[in-house]
């Protein structure tokens, strides 16, 4: 598999731990300290991974990262017959671009809102 290119990754999380984060000064995801990384997709997997792992969720938010900016360094892994990207370090808010709030529809499913 190639590795794709992508300049801006997406990460998928509640809105409280968002707010927790900027408190912190860095923001550690779920993930980061039992898995060793924090998991993003691409815009063109987020629809799938919202619907897997959020499914039914509401108060999230979708956070913008801009590859370039990150302090960590980002590795592109399979998972699912494709790569995903991985951060591994804590993500430093100032590589975060634009953070958007994302809900379900009435079916409770999630849908890029950029699509």
């Amino acid at each position: 598999m190639s590795q794709p290119f992508d300049d801006i990754i997406l990460h998928i999380c509640p809105q409280i731990t968002w707010e927790a984060a900027q408190t912190a000064g860095e923001y550690r995801g779920d993930t980061l300290d039992t898995e060793g990384f924090i998991h993003c997709s691409t815009a063109a997997q987020m629809g799938a991974t919202a619907n897997r792992f959020f499914a039914g969720q509401r108060g999230l938010v979708l956070l913008y990262i801009e590859v370039a900016r990150l302090t960590a360094e980002v590795k592109w892994e399979p998972a699912l017959d494709t790569l995903f990207p991985h951060i591994y370090g804590p993500l430093n808010l100032d590589a975060v671009l634009a953070v958007e709030a994302i809900e379900p529809d009435e079916a409770g499913v999630f849908h890029y809102p950029h699509a």
